[in-house]
């Protein structure tokens, strides 16, 4: 896992690689066992004018998401999380929408960050307030018609989400 890793991550272009294995659910159950899973939440939020929450965080559009803290549920830290860094209250926490995995280096040490991501909403329009000692130094609604703008500039991952979002919303 570390070698691949470190092959995609060395590659200036993206990298695509493919794994043809018999119980992919074994591997990566085993995958799991043998490095850190940090645990994350967070939130598609939609307003009352029908746009989306984006942050903008050390040059990438992305959206609201953090850590799981100690006694809390996917559910709350997605909640708590999107508060926290954008400066609103959500009113409605829908359903999951996805699950993604990452991998990263922290510290030295491959990690391994499970996400669930929630669909959410405000009544409204609130105002945004970013949270700059989380490096996020935007937070914006979007239209769908603006979604390209983020994919330009944003993570494999978040442009996932975002064609699962156009395809059934």
């Amino acid at each position: 896992m570390e070698k691949l890793f470190k092959q995609v991550k060395d590659h200036a272009a993206p990298v695509t690689y493919f794994l043809l294995i018999k119980k992919p659910k074994d591997i990566f159950s085993s995958i799991k066992k043998q490095v850190k899973v940090i645990k994350a939440a967070g939130g598609l939020v939609k307003n009352g004018d029908g746009n989306y929450l984006f942050i903008y965080r050390l040059g990438k559009w992305d959206l609201p998401k953090g850590k799981i803290d100690a006694g809390e549920s996917m559910k709350q830290a997605a909640v708590r999380e999107v508060e926290e860094e954008c400066g609103i209250k959500v009113d409605y926490l829908g359903t999951k929408l996805m699950t993604s995995y990452h991998v990263y280096v922290m510290k030295g040490e491959l990690v391994l960050k499970k996400t669930n991501w929630y669909e959410m909403a405000v009544n409204k329009v609130p105002k945004l307030k970013p949270q700059l000692e989380e490096d996020i130094t935007e937070a914006a609604w979007l239209s769908k018609g603006k979604f390209n703008k983020v994919r330009k500039n944003t993570y494999p991952l978040i442009a996932d989400i975002l064609d699962t979002v156009a395809v059934s919303h």
